[in-house]
């Protein structure tokens, strides 16, 4: 009885392998459980352009959503944060993609965890990914169900916050139908500001202003319904339709204080708001062709329409007076439109790999300055790139080498004023692997930044009693190199990533402080130049196999910006930590984050200084969490300005310290049909003015 029972587990373990061996990298499943024997695959395997996570069962079964799974897998590199909303890495966005496709926080959200079969980290994406500092993409399976709903209730206990979502997925055939709706709630969140500046005249003369917080509040409250249609004829044609309108009902920022002047004069009463409103719907259309001898036409074509205002009030009074000795009101109304096709050809051999492809955006844009009258001010931009890459395998090599073109243009109709400009955008890659679980990575890439609608804006806008702001219709699109060296590592219990990361952009659009006259008047140019050098470590840790997850990170940072008048510098650090503690169907998470102080232009900003911590349990379809935001510390985000014309800095306070809970439901039935993803998205996102504030 033994013999057979021994006979049967090797039976079950040579089929297991014959088939792992036959399927594609696709379908690589993280671990497979045999009676008493486990097969598991690496947690992380490095490849030549990426990093591949594969969800453990223990994963799966800890997550409702995309998100959460996502903050389970525990990435090194990334701060996960599924009650704000956000995903970076070393302080910087994260371009988020759902096999291939260009996605939104949101919908990685609506994911099913049990359709994710892997997660493909980027810190060096290629060409066709627009430039983007690092790509998050979930490869996403074909579920066995019909039919899904999500729903998600996440209020805090003491303010008025909290996201709520709902989705669901009906099948029929070869057709998906898909709707759902998300809305994130924050309204009169008390703030503070910390405020002191130092105004130096050209005659030498010095005005130094000190602001006490009165207090204030936010206000960032939005919804995004969607539906969608997709076809699906696996392997030949995919087709997908999809609308979606994004509502932004307030995002306002209020700041009361009182200035003290070192002239003598009386103190001074301020009221300082600005923010902005208003709708953008878009729509989708995506179509997936697969021809024979592995080759494959991806065309995407979106476009979007922003209807909105900006506004900015600014206010000086002397207490007890009835007049302002400052009353600044700026309110713009835009109508602004964006359409982008993009079509890629992709061509896979044996160990290599061919993608070539071509895209067109523009954007329309009109603003309607109605404390001007009712000026009406016209900005035309079209942008038009091209690119080729090649992927060659040479054993444990793996080289990568591609170049694109970008041509991008300006015009202002009322003044007549415009440019354009061609650049050239090379990236190349060389990978060394020396076995599964050791990887050196050299990485040369480059893009382009094309200067804002704000940046550009050649109309005067008052920021305070004597600082105003003009854009610049000169300014020209800005170049950026870097060169990365990465060493990834997987040791027992032990795993992570050291490098050494060059940046470098000798044309960046950075603002520029001048006097004009009695006025203090910022404005932009294509700088002198920034560059900086970086050492990063991301290792994850399990502390305790199956129980204690410790992972995290430590970048240092020395930068140098020159500009007209001016040389720079700025070293700091930034880290993040995060710890993962599972048994018994609870979860416990904690974080930590210390934002990276950024220097760029004349001023070194820092992001959210922020810490949180959350105990969730599971329960058949249902999820129950409570955590806290900002268990302890101090919520902080600010800047410093170095300019000689004028020194400040702001520290701008929230009382985050919010206790939440949060419910979610997750339940599937029949057989249901993969979501539909794109391989390219074309950019079609609409641009909007920026009403000035302090």
């Amino acid at each position: 009885m033994k013999n057979i029972y021994a006979f049967a587990v090797a039976l079950s373990c040579c089929g297991a392998s014959l088939m792992a061996q036959t399927e594609t990298t696709d379908t690589v499943a993280a671990t497979q459980q045999l009676k008493e024997v486990v097969i598991e695959a690496p947690k992380v395997v490095r490849k030549a352009d990426m990093d591949v996570y594969h969800p453990s069962q223990s994963a799966l079964e800890a997550s409702k959503n995309g998100m959460q799974l996502l903050n389970n897998l525990m990435i090194p590199s990334l701060t996960v944060n599924d009650a704000l909303g956000t995903i970076q890495a070393a302080g910087e966005s994260v371009q988020v993609r759902i096999n291939g496709r260009e996605s939104s926080i949101d919908q990685v959200r609506a994911l099913l965890p049990e359709s994710i079969k892997r997660v493909e980290w980027m810190d060096n994406p290629g060409l066709r990914y627009g430039g983007a500092n690092y790509v998050l993409n979930f490869i996403v399976a074909n579920p066995t169900l019909g039919g899904s709903l999500q729903l998600r209730a996440q209020p805090a206990l003491n303010e008025a916050w909290g996201y709520y979502m709902a989705d669901v997925k009906i099948n029929s055939g070869r057709s998906q139908w898909s709707a759902g709706l998300h809305y994130k709630m924050t309204e009169n969140l008390k703030t503070h500001r910390d405020y002191t500046e130092t105004f130096t005249y050209p005659d030498g003369s010095v005005l130094r202003r000190d602001e006490t917080s009165r207090g204030g509040h936010l206000d960032n409250s939005f919804m995004r319904p969607y539906v969608s249609y997709s076809y699906v004829k696996p392997d030949t044609t995919v087709f997908m339709a999809e609308i979606n309108t994004f509502h932004k009902f307030s995002d306002k920022f209020l700041y009361n204080g009182l200035l003290s002047l070192s002239n003598d004069a009386d103190d001074i009463l301020l009221t300082d708001s600005h923010g902005d409103k208003g709708t953008t719907p878009y729509l989708s259309l995506y179509l997936q062709q697969h021809f024979a001898n592995k080759q494959m036409l991806v065309v995407d074509f979106n476009s979007s329409l922003y209807f909105g205002r900006s506004y900015s009030d600014y206010m000086e009074q002397l207490p007890g007076a009835t007049g302002y000795l400052t009353d600044i009101h700026t309110n713009i109304k835009d109508r602004n439109q964006a359409y982008g096709i993009e079509a890629d050809y992709i061509k896979n051999w044996d160990k290599s790999r061919l993608t070539a492809g071509a895209s067109y955006k523009a954007n329309r844009n009109r603003s309607r300055y109605e404390n001007l009258g009712g000026a009406i001010f016209h900005q035309r931009q079209d942008r038009v790139y091209f690119f080729a890459e090649y992927l060659q395998r040479f054993g444990k090599w793996t080289a990568t080498a591609g170049i694109g073109a970008q041509y991008t243009d300006f015009y202002f109709k009322e003044s007549s004023r415009g440019n354009h400009s061609w650049s050239a955008r090379p990236q190349a890659t060389v990978t060394y692997s020396l076995n599964q679980n050791h990887n050196f990575r050299l990485n040369f890439t480059s893009w382009q930044s094309t200067p804002s609608l704000a940046e550009t804006n050649p109309v005067p806008q008052q920021l305070d009693g004597f600082q105003w702001r003009i854009g610049n219709t000169n300014i020209r699109t800005a170049n950026s190199y870097m060169l990365t060296f990465r060493y990834g590592f997987n040791l027992p219990r032990v795993n992570g990533s050291f490098g050494i990361r060059a940046f470098t952009s000798p044309n960046a659009i950075t603002p520029l402080l001048q006097w004009m006259d009695d006025r203090l008047v910022t404005t932009y140019e294509n700088s002198r130049g920034l560059q900086n050098l970086s050492f990063f470590l991301y290792p994850q840790i399990e502390v305790l196999p199956g129980w204690v997850t410790l992972s995290g990170g430590v970048q240092y940072r020395m930068e140098r910006m020159r500009g007209t008048g001016y040389d720079h510098h700025n070293n700091a650090w930034s880290g993040n930590v995060n710890l993962q503690v599972t048994h018994w169907g609870f979860i416990l998470s904690g974080m930590y984050v210390r934002a990276q102080h950024d220097l760029w232009g004349e001023k070194i900003s820092w992001g959210e200084n922020i810490s949180m911590i959350d105990l969730a349990y599971n329960w058949k379809n249902w999820q129950f969490s409570a955590g806290m935001i900002m268990p302890f510390g101090r919520y902080d985000q600010g800047s410093r300005s170095l300019s000689k014309w004028n020194t400040n800095e702001q520290h701008m306070r929230l009382d985050m310290r919010m206790p939440y809970i949060s419910v979610s439901y997750n339940v599937q039935w029949g057989r249901q049909k993969r979501g539909v993803n794109k391989l390219v998205n074309a950019d079609a996102k609409t641009d909007a003015s920026t009403a000035g504030g302090r």
